[in-house]
């Protein structure tokens, strides 16, 4: 059996990870995907960081050591017995056995932070929303679903902005795939943009923009592709270049599913097209580095120093 593929998804506090991991999660089905969520490696519960000042971005906040170990484990197809963190309390429970599987999703704050860590992953996608959109997103989720005030949030915010500054936002420069969501005067709905960067093959976007006009458009800029897509995208329009995406990946239509794009709400469910589009496209890089890997390929990737060049040029 072919190893694991990896795909990480990092990003600061409430950036949309478990939103989008999820989507992918149902479209490849739970089977066939051990989904890690790097919060579970904190060395600390929540009272014990209230009383070491210290915030869970801070790697020494992480067992970043054994986060990296049992990342290689899973992508050498070996089992990990995995600590869980509940993020409803701030506590720790028993710890999980995890058996790896055709495809592994990380999602969390530090996973490009080491070198180790980076090169455990085939895929590497950072999420970085307008701070603005983030702190909204923040105090919905934690006032609704962790129990903060919206008072304790801000705080709360404020405290770990130095902690984002150094350790999280510099991560963005080891990404193949940079998500970023801008908010527009619809409050439910946000445009978004994919900057693929070098270091993976990515699908021609060319006929996209083409048969999509003004609701998508493509921006080259030094070795870089940033994709716009509208939030308000017809969904005529947005299925037709989400078949445009599969026609690149035939091998894997028995993966289509009408489970793309949903967003969880405290009212229910919602569908974002360019949601949709996103995950498709992480989807082609997902199937693209299992089909190389199961042919017996290498992930022939840069070396970091080149994508952080290419990155921050």
């Amino acid at each position: 059996m072919p190893r694991p593929v990896i795909l990480g998804v990092v990003g600061d506090s409430a950036t949309g990870k478990t939103t989008i991991t999820d989507g992918l999660v149902r479209v490849l089905g739970e089977d066939n995907v051990a989904h890690i969520g790097t919060d579970d490696y904190h060395k600390y519960d929540r009272e014990q960081r209230k009383e070491l000042g210290i915030t869970p971005l801070n790697p020494e906040c992480n067992h970043m050591d054994i986060m990296a170990q049992d990342l290689e484990l899973l992508r050498n197809g070996k089992p990990i017995l995995k600590p869980i963190y509940v993020h409803s309390d701030g506590t720790f429970t028993a710890p999980e056995y995890v058996e790896p599987k055709p495809f592994a999703i990380v999602e969390g704050l530090l996973g490009y932070y080491t070198e180790e860590l980076r090169e455990t992953h085939d895929v590497r996608v950072f999420l970085s929303p307008p701070e603005e959109l983030r702190r909204k997103w923040k105090i919905d989720r934690d006032s609704s679903k962790r129990g903060y005030t919206e008072e304790e949030v801000l705080a709360d915010l404020d405290k770990r902005e130095p902690d984002s500054e150094q350790f999280i936002r510099p991560q963005r420069r080891y990404a193949d795939l940079i998500v970023t969501f801008r908010p527009t005067d619809d409050s439910d709905v946000v445009d978004a943009e994919l900057t693929l960067m070098e270091g993976l093959p990515h699908p021609d976007l060319s006929p996209l923009v083409e048969s999509a006009k003004d609701d998508i458009r493509v921006e080259q800029r030094d070795g870089e592709s940033t994709l716009w897509i509208s939030g308000g995208i017809d969904e005529e329009r947005a299925r037709e270049i989400e078949e445009a995406v599969w026609d690149r990946m035939r091998f894997a239509k028995h993966l289509r599913t009408e489970d793309l794009g949903v967003i969880e709400t405290g009212g229910g469910e919602q569908h974002s097209q360019s949601l949709a589009i996103l995950q498709v496209l992480l989807l082609y890089q997902l199937v693209t580095a299992r089909a190389t890997v199961a042919l017996g390929g290498d992930d022939a990737r840069p070396e970091d120093d080149e994508v952080a060049t290419s990155s921050s040029s």
